[in-house]
């Protein structure tokens, strides 16, 4: 199920916060596979770690929410991805984490 701009920023904000951990730590993406990109391309463990995903209604309002996350510090690739990348996520980096 898709959410809404200001939904989405809400929720991952609170999830961020809960964390305790800076922005900079964090490392926020675009995705339309969230099951490659997180846990395969990036080696985020499934359990007991910080991450956090949610779809947004369209790939450009993906995008405006990254682009926020990186302009507030977090970590990110500057790719754009496509039209199916509606999926935002967001992780803590660490030494078993891949950026």
């Amino acid at each position: 199920m898709s959410l809404d701009r200001k939904t989405i920023l809400a929720q991952i904000n609170t999830h961020m916060n809960r964390s305790g951990i800076s922005n900079r730590q964090w490392y926020v993406g675009i995705t339309s596979d969230i099951d490659q990109r997180l846990f395969h391309g990036h080696g985020v463990p499934r359990s007991s770690y910080w991450y956090i995903f949610r779809e947004a209604h369209n790939a450009d309002e993906a995008r405006f929410i990254m682009d926020a996350y990186h302009k507030a510090g977090c970590k990110g690739s500057s790719g754009r991805g496509d039209d199916t990348s509606t999926i935002v996520y967001a992780y803590v980096t660490s030494a078993q984490t891949k950026e």
